[in-house]
């Protein structure tokens, strides 16, 4: 097996070991349950230092590809990590009735398709399988409300496909890359898949802490930072022109970290639209979502930025979907065209901000800690998760867990609550989530019941 790994190796540094192994437990010549040889064994064969196989081989053990058993030794893993995405809800405990663990928008401030279904016509739009994938009015549209000027577009099927596409496109087996703490668990589950280490990078008032970002790029040499620019989930912060400023002069001496920004709440989303790319347009990949603004079945997100990326991105789906419906194109291009469209959408982002902002207040006045600046989220802070869960469950009331969302521990316990589905009963649902996070409540002392009509 010593030579077996060792003629599999082209490179020697870490990255270089850790891709040579993952690539034979891929291709089944290191079968699962293998026993590995030492890092000592690995290293002389290779004529390398031990740390640098120790490294190699912490990469894969944070892949879930292998596993060390303490004196036992080191061994190929058959087992499949679960996803942190799939941790946050989807099959709520029996007798709830109220799930605000979803993180999705109130379908009935979504803008009405009925209209925009009627004047798109017959659908006909596409008339070769290597047409644009971009429909030129839709890439019109896109780039006048583009925060900076792209060099390059694309549509896709939704924000996390982005992600997926992008990460695909700019991060390596092995590679650093800063992710914010905390963080939308997908995105996490992602870099995991491709064998990135993450690194944690906390997330302050006005978006990424600056020294902490300085001092993670100092002690690597990451190929990308994945952000959100706004109205961040969990939390809900959005990033201020000041403090993007500050974090791009701090990126300015790292030329060969990639910027990724999730813009996934956008037109929702009370705060400006604020870029990296105004300072770093030319290392900058923006993802704009429509799903919380106009739908979520429209499955549409655009990625701009440089072409580099937006290329290898656009090329590679060829091989795949090849291209989102133009049909649900047009459609989107009808909404962001439409007088009445754009008033619901803003009418929505009102009332997201009127539900945040009456819960919250309800909350301090409980002395319960909470954010919720933007978005359609709220990041509560709880003594244990486990019984802030099963106590709102008691009540009917699915929440996310907090721990899914963490790149690494928080200090604290956390919920995240769907804040943007509560409609009313914000001081019964306030006094449900005191009790369980742990607090007292100062209102009537009684123990709170469920609306007879929910939230909904």
């Amino acid at each position: 097996m010593l030579q077996l790994i060792a003629g599999a190796v082209d490179d020697r540094g870490a990255r270089g070991i850790a891709a040579a192994v993952s690539r034979l437990i891929t291709a089944g010549s290191l079968p699962t349950g293998a026993r590995l040889p030492t890092v000592r064994d690995v290293a002389r064969e290779l004529g390398v230092s031990p740390t640098t196989v120790s490294e190699a081989w912490s990469s894969l053990t944070r892949a879930g590809a292998i596993e060390t058993r303490g004196r036992s030794g080191t061994f190929v893993t058959s087992k499949t990590r679960p996803l942190r995405y799939a941790q946050l809800g989807g099959s709520p405990l029996p007798g709830v009735t109220n799930d605000l663990s979803t993180g999705v928008p109130d379908h009935d401030l979504l803008p009405s398709l009925t209209g925009a279904l009627k004047r798109i016509g017959d659908g006909r739009l596409t008339t070769s399988y290597l047409d644009a994938p971009v429909l030129p009015q839709l890439e019109a549209a896109l780039r006048a409300r583009w925060p900076f000027p792209p060099e390059q577009l694309t549509v896709v099927d939704g924000a996390l496909d982005a992600l997926d596409r992008v990460t695909g496109a700019v991060v390596r087996f092995g590679d650093h890359v800063l992710v914010e703490n905390p963080t939308f668990p997908p995105t996490l589950d992602l870099l995991e898949v491709v064998g990135a280490t993450v690194v944690a990078v906390p997330v302050a008032e006005s978006g990424l802490s600056v020294a902490a970002l300085a001092a993670a790029l100092a002690d690597c040499s990451p190929a990308a930072l994945f952000l959100q620019p706004r109205a961040h989930n969990p939390t809900g912060e959005s990033m201020s022109a000041e403090r993007a400023a500050a974090l791009a002069e701090v990126l300015a001496g790292h030329p060969g970290v990639t910027i990724v920004e999730d813009d996934h709440a956008g037109d929702i989303s009370s705060a400006p639209a604020v870029s990296l790319g105004s300072w770093l347009p030319e290392r900058t990949v923006h993802v704009s979502s429509f799903s919380k603004s106009h739908g979520p079945d429209l499955r549409l997100a655009a990625i701009g930025g440089p072409a580099s990326v937006i290329s290898a991105v656009a090329d590679r789906r060829l091989l795949g979907p090849g291209w989102s419906s133009r049909i649900l194109q047009a459609v989107l291009v009808d909404l962001l065209a439409d007088p009445a469209a754009a008033g619901q959408v803003a009418a929505a982002r009102a009332e997201y901000a009127r539900r945040r902002t009456a819960l919250l207040a309800a909350l301090a006045e409980r002395d319960v800690a909470a954010t919720a600046a933007d978005g359609i989220n709220l990041w509560l802070t709880v003594e244990n998760e486990q019984v802030a869960m099963l106590t709102l469950a008691a009540h009917g009331i699915a929440v996310a867990p907090g721990t899914p969302f963490e790149v690494s521990p928080l200090g604290g316990a956390h919920v995240r609550v769907t804040v943007g589905l509560v409609r009313d009963g914000i001081d019964e649902l306030a006094d449900i989530l005191a009790e369980a996070a742990g607090a007292q409540s100062r209102g009537s002392g009684a123990r709170a019941r469920i609306h007879p009509r929910g939230w909904r």
